[in-house]
């Protein structure tokens, strides 16, 4: 309690960012789903209260996502009706829950780094470009492409987004985080405060910001008409077996992109905290379980809002239970002074969000941890930014998985000509930890060219284990070293299960085996 209550001078303001980022995104993804825009506004305030006091994540914030986005709006089409779908929600919910219950959650713990920060990456790219035609002053429904986007934008919205980024650069340089007083005010708080001041400004003008170009919440006349905005699941399909599917493709997906982002929040935490993953699915099991039952689309932990947490300065799960509490006070009391937000402020914030997930300092350190890596990173973003979400994680799942398997192929044994050439022309062949099938041929080939007349140690005593097929052809070898006059000695205590012991790997490669052992 008290680190909560040391960290509110950091947690507070961190909030209200979040806050801020979230409000556009929960409404963008409750229409890109199809689904009522309030829906992903009570999305969002379970995501942030509910889930926040379960999860043991102090820096992750939940909310609706946007690579659920396509399975809902398929799952509303295809079930008939929104209170149906909600019903689904609520089910998967209770199938996350008994997932954490199962110890599922270390499944996100098999994800390499080099995904886990391309998927970072590949968000910030999506999010970046995401925001261009809103910062030019598009509306949804205009019809907008990259060959013809200055033709038609806002010259109101431009200025005010040009300003907003001028702004929050001008808050990262060193000498105003020097300044007490720029530490306290944030620069999305500023960028927001000033974008207000300007539509206001702007009115009655040429410059005038029309509708679709800011905030647009639902507002209720009363709190009888507040409560009227939430919606009841369908219960009376439960027995319906769609109904079913659906839910466990959005607990399946919902938990898989929760642990990735749970990773990914952990990577970025500054204080290096590691969070309880089979907590944080019951969590969201709950969370889920609570949105449905109200009329809230299904709720994953959010990179773009975590990230955002951690940026504003966020240290404890107090921002993301702040932020759900904000949100829930702006729904019911506030929602005309959220609807002079123009959305111009909240793109030049979400570009720099995107930049910093995907800053080119992190490509030179990927690179530098070497190609197979950066090739991952890199495959990681592009199947993000041009399939989806979990798609570009499966593509740089499966080149990262091919990697393994390639330098395995490539290195199944250990030879160096100082170390394994003994004195008396003795050849010793050190085998690596896992030898597979996939090492068969390069075994075979660095066998065949073995001289005539030689004694060859096939040291197998620091293998995990060797495959049959690998077995049965050292087995070959040597009953066939016998018309060779070679000497065989194989090194071994069980060919199937070896004590684990660390091993160098192959410094030489195979085309060299020949002249070494001339």
């Amino acid at each position: 309690m008290k680190d909560y209550i040391a960290n509110l001078k950091n947690d507070l303001p961190a909030s209200l960012i979040v806050f801020l980022v979230a409000v556009p995104l929960c409404l963008g993804i409750a229409l890109a789903s199809g689904a009522p825009l309030f829906s992903g506004i009570i999305a969002g305030i379970v995501g942030g209260i509910v889930v926040g006091l379960l999860s043991g994540s102090q820096l992750g914030v939940s909310g609706p996502a946007a690579g659920l986005a396509v399975i809902v709006l398929n799952a509303i089409q295809d079930l008939g009706a929104f209170e149906i779908f909600l019903l689904a929600v609520v089910i998967s919910g209770v199938i996350q829950f008994l997932l954490g219950v199962l110890r599922m959650g270390i499944i996100g713990y098999y994800f390499p780094n080099s995904v886990i920060k391309g998927m970072l990456a590949g968000i910030g790219v999506i999010i970046f470009i995401k925001q261009i035609p809103i910062a030019l002053g598009y509306i949804k429904g205009q019809e907008f492409s990259f060959a013809t986007m200055f033709n038609d934008m806002s010259m109101g919205t431009v200025a005010i987004t040009l300003a907003s980024v001028l702004i929050l650069i001008l808050w990262e340089q060193k000498f105003m985080k020097n300044i007490s007083i720029f530490k306290i005010i944030q620069g999305p708080l500023v960028v927001v405060s000033l974008g207000i001041v300007a539509y206001l400004a702007l009115k009655g003008t040429d410059l005038a910001l029309i509708k679709g170009q800011i905030v647009d919440i639902p507002v209720a006349d009363s709190l009888a008409g507040f409560k009227d905005l939430f919606t009841r699941p369908d219960f009376s399909q439960w027995n319906n077996p769609e109904v079913y599917k659906v839910a466990v493709v959005l607990a399946i997906v919902a938990s898989l992109e929760t642990l990735l982002c749970l990773e990914a929040t952990d990577k970025l935490d500054p204080l290096k905290r590691v969070s309880p993953a089979n907590q944080e699915l019951r969590a969201q099991g709950i969370g889920n379980l609570v949105s449905g039952l109200i009329g809230g689309l299904p709720v994953t932990q959010v990179i773009v809002r975590s990230s955002t947490n951690i940026m504003s300065g966020g240290r404890t799960k107090v921002s993301a239970i702040a932020h759900g509490v904000i949100l829930l006070f702006s729904a019911m009391a506030i929602p005309t002074v959220l609807n002079l937000i123009p959305l111009a402020s909240l793109a030049a914030i979400l570009f720099m969000v995107g930049f910093k997930l995907a800053r080119p300092s992190i490509f030179i350190e990927m690179y530098k941890k070497g190609w197979t890596n950066f090739v991952a990173f890199v495959v990681t973003i592009l199947g993000i930014v041009f399939t989806d979400l979990l798609t570009g994680i499966g593509i740089g799942m499966a080149v990262a998985i091919f990697f393994v398997l390639y330098n395995n192929y490539k290195k199944p044994f250990l030879f160096e000509k100082d170390k394994h050439i003994t004195d008396s022309g003795e050849i010793v062949i050190q085998l690596s930890e896992d030898v597979t099938f996939l090492n068969k041929a390069n075994i075979q080939r660095a066998l065949n060219v073995i001289p005539d007349n030689k004694k060859v140690i096939i040291d197998a005593s620091k293998s995990i284990d060797i495959h049959q097929d690998v077995i049965d052809l050292i087995e070959e070898f040597k009953i066939n070293a016998v018309e060779r006059n070679i000497e065989v000695e194989v090194i071994e205590r069980n060919m199937k299960s070896m004590k684990k012991s660390p091993i160098k790997e192959l410094e030489n490669s195979m085309q060299n085996v020949p002249a070494l052992m001339g």
